[in-house]
C-alpha cells in the first residue's frame, strides 16, 4: 500500500532533520521526503500538528511468551508495542523455557513476524537454562535470530564461567548484555537505606552494582568482548561507567524509565507497583542517572517491560513478584525527562530510536543502515504522535495484558506528555489512535 503521511513535523536526530514535509511510503520503504513527484497514494495520513518521527526501539521488554502467557500474550504486548509507537524491541531469553535452543527462538520471531506488529529481537540465553554454568551454543542461536546473549536478573556467579563467556562472545564479535548485580549481594527486595529500614525491607546496597560493574570491566579489558549494560541505577555506576567509556572500553549502557523518574520514597506504604528490578534508589541516583542520560554516558532509555498478572503484585511487598508494563509509556517518559531537564526535543527521541540502534549495530542486519532514522529508501517505521497532548495512565486501558504500573494517575499526580496517533512497520499501519 502507498501511504502519504501529510503535513508532519518531521524530527530524525540520526540525520538532524525537523522540518515540516510530506513522506511518502511505498513497499515497505520511505520513497520520498518532502518534494514527490508521480506519486498516488492509496491512503492519506493527516499529520498537521503531529511530530512524525523513527519507530521507538526498546532494547528491553519482555513478552511474557512462550511459558508465561498469564501474565502477557505476545499478541496483547505487540499491541502495547505498537501502541506505545515502538516498532522495534529486544527481548530477555529469561522465557519458560529459557531460549538456549535455536528452535525456541526461530518459533518466537516466526510467531511476531505473523502479527506483523512489532520487529522482535531476542537475546540468546549466555549459559544453559541461565544456571550460569554451561555456555549456550552462541553461534547456533546467531544464526536463528538472537542479537547477543544475556543472562537476564540471572547472575553468573562463577567469575571463571563469566570470562570463558566473554573470551568466546570476543572470537565471534557477539555482544553480552547482562545487568550488574552481584548473586550473593543483591538479594534485597528494595533499595538500602532509610526507606528500606522504616519499613523493614530487604535491602540491596549500591556495592552489588559496583562490584559487579568492577569485575565485568576488568573482565572486558583482558577480553575485548563487548558488553552492554542492562538498567543501571546508581550514581557510583554512572561514575565507573563513565570511567570505562574514558578508558576506551567498548561498554554501552542504557537505563529504565522507572529509576530515571522515581525514587525509594515513592515505594510509599508498601506499594507493590514499586517494586521493581534493579530496585528504586535514592534522590542523588536519580538525578546522577538523568544527567548521564542526557551527556551520552547512558546509551539508552528503556521501558523495562515486564507485565505481572493481578495475583503475583497483590502480595506484600517483599513477596510481590517485581515488574511493571512500560510499552505504552517510553515515549511519554522521554519526553517528561526532556521537559525536566531543559533538553531539546531531539535528545529525548535520540535516546528512543537512533541511539539504541546503534547498540545493536550490525546484529541488526539489513536493517543496520536504516532503522531508527527516516531517510529515502530506508525502512519506513515511524511513530507519530501529539507532542501537545497530555494524558493520565489509567491501567485498565493499556493495552498490555499486565495492568501494574508504577505511573498510574493516581499514586504519581504525574500527567504525561505526547500522545502517540499512528505507528507504521515496514509502510504498514500497527496501529492507529481511534
Amino acid at each position: 500500500m502507498k501511504i502519504l503521511i501529510h503535513g508532519g513535523r518531521i524530527v530524525c536526530p540520526a540525520t538532524g532533520r525537523d522540518e515540516v514535509a510530506d513522506i511518502a511510503v511505498a513497499s515497505g520503504r520511505i520513497v520520498a521526503i518532502g518534494a514527490l513527484a508521480d506519486f498516488t497514494p492509496d491512503r492519506v495520513l493527516e499529520a498537521s500538528g503531529l511530530v512524525v518521527a523513527p519507530g521507538l526501539v526498546d532494547l528491553a521488554a519482555r513478552l511474557r511468551e512462550p511459558g508465561q502467557e498469564h501474565e502477557g500474550m505476545l499478541e496483547s504486548e505487540l499491541a502495547a508495542a505498537a501502541a506505545g509507537g515502538v516498532t522495534s524491541l529486544v527481548c530477555p531469553p529469561d522465557t519458560d523455557p529459557v531460549l538456549d535452543e535455536p528452535g525456541l527462538v526461530e518459533m518466537l520471531k516466526f510467531r511476531a513476524r505473523k502479527l506483523s506488529r512489532c520487529r522482535v529481537f531476542p537475546l540468546g540465553a549466555l549459559t544453559r537454562r541461565l544456571e550460569g554454568a554451561a555456555l549456550t551454543e552462541m553461534a547456533e542461536l546467531t544464526e536463528a535470530g538472537c542479537v547477543g546473549f544475556s543472562q537476564a536478573d540471572v547472575a553468573v556467579t562463577d567469575t571463571l564461567v563469566l570470562q570463558r563467556a566473554l573470551q568466546y562472545a570476543a572470537t565471534f564479535g557477539y555482544t553480552v548484555w547482562l545487568r550488574p548485580n552481584d548473586g550473593w549481594l543483591g538479594k534485597g527486595v528494595a533499595a538500602q537505606g532509610a526507606v528500606a529500614t522504616r519499613l523493614g525491607l530487604s535491602g540491596v546496597p549500591v556495592v552489588a552494582e559496583t562490584v559487579a560493574l568492577a569485575t565485568l570491566f576488568e573482565l572486558v579489558r583482558v577480553t575485548g568482548a563487548r558488553v552492554h549494560l542492562c538498567r543501571l541505577s546508581s550514581a557510583a555506576g554512572v561514575a565507573l561507567l563513565r570511567a570505562a567509556k574514558a578508558a576506551g572500553l567498548p561498554v554501552t549502557a542504557d537505563v529504565s524509565i522507572n529509576s530515571l523518574h522515581l525514587t525509594d520514597i515513592d515505594i510509599g506504604f508498601f506499594n507493590a507497583d514499586m517494586r521493581l528490578t534493579p530496585p528504586l534508589r535514592q534522590g542523588a541516583d536519580r538525578d546522577a542517572l538523568r544527567t548521564a542520560l542526557a551527556d551520552g554516558t547512558i546509551d539508552a532509555l528503556v521501558s523495562d517491560h515486564n507485565p505481572v498478572a493481578d495475583d503475583a503484585k497483590q502480595l506484600p511487598f517483599g513477596e510481590a513478584e517485581p515488574g511493571a508494563t512500560g510499552l505504552e509509556l517510553l515515549l511519554s517518559l522521554s519526553l517528561r525527562w526532556a521537559q525536566d531537564s531543559g533538553l531539546p526535543l531531539a535528545t529525548a527521541l535520540a535516546r528512543i530510536t537512533h541511539d539504541p540502534v546503534r547498540v545493536l549495530g550490525d546484529a541488526l542486519g539489513s536493517l543496520a543502515s536504516s532503522a531508527g532514522r527516516l531517510v529515502e529508501g530506508g525502512v519506513a517505521d515511524l511513530c507519530l504522535f501529539d507532542p501537545a497532548a497530555e494524558w493520565a495512565v489509567a491501567p485498565e486501558r493499556l493495552a498490555s495484558q499486565g495492568k501494574h504500573t508504577p505511573f498510574a494517575f493516581a499514586s504519581t499526580g504525574m500527567a504525561l506528555p505526547g500522545r502517540v496517533r499512528a505507528t507504521l512497520v515496514a509502510g504498514t499501519v500497527a496501529y492507529e489512535a481511534a
